[in-house]
């Protein structure tokens, strides 16, 4: 048994963390890339995770402090201590970019967005951000824990929020982050950050409260495999369409990466809950396979419209933070036959990736969120330009529910559909015949 870890060494590791997160923070937004800044701020809070995360647990954020006491993992003294260092940090960290840079930057909501937009913009996000922590950091009894994924998941999510919720809030999804970059410009103004602070604690108590339902062992609860897996299908798909149409709305100059690190992320806390799917055409792949946890008919159908409520759910919220919506069609000078063979082809590609990495006897034990979220990113870049890169049925139905709102037309993702849900068909007859030992009597159990 190794000795036990002195609390001086908890609360340094949790200053050290959180003043290199909010530093980088500063740097970037103050003279950083517009393209690159929010990858670098995910991969400080990622690289940071993996060097303390065995040290103090790799906090760095009040939010996240509140969401693990809320659930029994951290102790609530030690989560207020935790909370006071954090904020400190912060603090100085944004006095530290200020004298770097000699100017610093207020905080406040991005153009004309109001404080109502904007909170829900944190309250989101920084939902995500603890409900990640929770399932990757924290998930023992489930068998979701221990892992090498957690750093990777948890930091990525910033990846997903920086694009999105960047436009209507700055996202900081932080308290330490937000009163740093407040008292750091406070002859500016100063004040927003109690506001953040609200929301950015509604959303930690919100992902403590449905941990309990995708995760009920964990708490010694009964709630039914179907409920959870049901929820879990839910929010994985009112996720990623979320962040589909923020980045779509707001024109994000890394959408498609965006959109693959909420996918990611995702997948790694939920996965081994419903399997992750968070896409009818996944979900048809894998019923047409034999494979997965959504081997029935009847579990595969209410797979399939809990992840197309989830994503009409999405395309409503986005629209009305937003006020806008975009149409789902061909782009530029391209037909529908061009859409319907892109859409057809890199659904092939995303479904195959699923069948193969994550539904094989030994599947990817760490990776597999990995490669199936860069499929996003191959079809994002790849066709964006030609489809828009659905490349999924629920994100289809979201894109066209939400322009509906805006006096669009609900049909384009009938057509959309019917070609993603072709692809999923065609990787499951392609796995089968790649993976002909998956199949052999003596070795497949259904």
């Amino acid at each position: 048994m190794g000795a036990e870890i002195p609390a001086y060494s908890k609360y340094i590791a949790e200053f050290v963390g959180t003043y290199l997160l909010v530093f980088t923070v500063g740097c970037n937004v103050s003279k950083g890339s517009p393209v690159w800044a929010g990858v670098s701020i995910a991969c400080v809070l990622m690289v940071s995770i993996y060097a303390l995360g065995g040290i103090s647990g790799a906090n760095f954020n009040p939010a996240v402090s509140l969401t693990l006491a809320c659930s029994s993992y951290l102790p609530w003294m030690e989560a207020g201590i935790y909370v006071a260092v954090q904020l400190v940090a912060g603090i100085c960290a944004g006095f530290s970019y200020f004298a770097l840079y000699g100017d610093s930057f207020n905080l406040a909501p991005a153009g004309d967005y109001g404080f109502m937009q904007a909170g829900m913009a944190e309250l989101l996000y920084t939902f995500m951000l603890c409900f990640v922590v929770l399932n990757v950091a924290c998930s023992t009894k489930s068998g979701n824990c221990p892992n090498q994924f957690y750093g990777l998941a948890i930091g990525f999510v910033i990846v997903a929020g920086a694009y999105t919720a960047g436009n209507i809030s700055g996202c900081a999804l932080n308290p330490a982050v937000a009163f740093g970059i407040d008292v750091s410009s406070a002859h500016k103004g100063f004040g927003w950050s109690f506001v953040y602070l609200i929301f950015e604690a509604i959303g930690a108590a919100l992902a403590s409260g449905l941990h309990r339902v995708v995760r009920p062992q964990e708490y010694g609860l009964n709630v039914g495999s179907i409920a959870s897996s049901l929820t879990s299908e839910f929010l994985g798909t009112f996720f990623l369409v979320l962040t589909v149409g923020l980045n779509v709305t707001h024109k994000s100059p890394a959408g498609a990466f965006s959109i693959a690190a909420s996918l990611m992320c995702m997948i790694y806390a939920l996965g081994n809950v419903s399997g992750a799917h968070f896409n009818p055409a996944v979900t048809i792949a894998i019923f047409l396979s034999g494979r997965g946890k959504a081997g029935g008919l009847a579990k595969a159908g209410m797979y399939m419209g809990v992840q197309i409520l989830g994503g009409i759910m999405a395309g409503f919220c986005y629209a009305g933070l937003t006020g806008m919506a975009f149409p789902l069609g061909p782009g530029g000078k391209f037909g529908w036959g061009q859409v319907a063979f892109a859409e057809f082809m890199f659904t092939f590609v995303l479904c195959f990736v699923v069948l193969s990495v994550a539904t094989t006897k030994t599947p990817s034990k760490d990776m597999f969120g990995l490669a199936i979220g860069s499929c996003v990113t191959v079809g994002g870049c790849a066709i964006g330009a030609v489809s828009g890169g659905s490349l999924n049925p629920a994100v289809s139905f979201g894109i066209d529910a939400a322009d509906l709102v805006k006096g669009g037309l609900f049909s384009n993702c009938i057509v959309y559909s019917a070609c993603e849900i072709s692809g999923a068909a065609v990787a499951a007859l392609v796995f089968y015949a790649t993976h002909p030992s998956e199949y052999r009597k003596d070795l497949y159990t259904a």
